[in-house]
């Protein structure tokens, strides 16, 4: 195992420890952290991909309910993750589990449309996941899901102030250790809050901070060609070429 995975692995470890210890009011009423019943796949992730510096970060907000919520993996569409990044990994149940949100791991028959465009690219334009790898990393902001009564995912852009503060202190203080461990040239954010925060975390760092369409369903512009989208967002920037 490189000396960068055994770094980024202490570094999530640590986030997990901080964010367990922090309260959340209502409408939350469920909080899953797949840093701690799914750390097994991250854990591999972490050890398979964190090796060397890479050049560019990908920085997503926080997982969604059929990606990394279900397997610990960030943006973890399961097609993706088992069959192109070849991670497999037992995933354990959190302790209190939504009855509309459950945790099925491999199993979930659920699609994570956010990872299955965000890999799709990756995969399409790369080949292998070393050759993407090589220069190319990718992360989350903020490790938790948080649920409603209903079941409805509720983003931590929507948290009030106050527990924003306390949870952003613990995501910022962990990309700033990625940002140090993997010393990227780029932090890109997969949507708006994520570049927000990567503007923010990274103030001090020597590193240029952009911004590509997040791939979820729920965004018009993303159902009308993300690929081509994100693609072209990279190629204006000279990140790809």
């Amino acid at each position: 195992m490189s000396n960068e995975s055994k770094k980024l692995i202490a570094a999530a470890q640590e986030l997990s420890t901080q964010v367990d210890r922090l309260k959340f009011a209502a409408p939350v009423t469920h909080i899953y952290n797949p840093l701690a019943y799914a750390w097994a796949a991250h854990e591999a992730y972490l050890q398979k991909f964190g090796n060397g510096q890479k050049r560019v970060l990908f920085l997503g907000m926080n997982p969604g309910p059929f990606g990394m919520a279900q397997i610990g993996i960030p943006f973890g569409e399961i097609g993706y993750a088992r069959d192109w990044l070849k991670i497999s990994a037992p995933i354990l149940k959190p302790a209190q589990e939504h009855p509309k949100r459950p945790i099925q791991g491999w199993a979930c028959p659920r699609s994570e449309v956010s990872g299955k465009r965000l890999w799709g690219l990756f995969a399409e334009r790369f080949g292998t996941p070393e050759k993407f790898f090589a220069a190319h990393f990718v992360t989350n902001f903020c490790p938790l899901v948080f649920c409603e009564t209903s079941g409805k995912n509720f983003t931590p852009d929507k948290l009030p102030v106050a527990e924003q503060v306390k949870l952003f202190a613990a995501c910022d203080e962990h990309l700033r250790c990625v940002v140090e461990i993997l010393q990227p040239e780029w932090v890109i954010g997969v949507g708006a809050f994520a570049k927000e925060r990567a503007v923010v975390a990274t103030e001090k760092f020597d590193v240029r901070v952009g911004q590509i369409l997040h791939p979820s369903p729920a965004s018009p512009a993303a159902n009308r060609g993300w690929a081509e989208a994100a693609t072209k967002q990279l190629l204006a920037l000279g990140i790809w070429k």
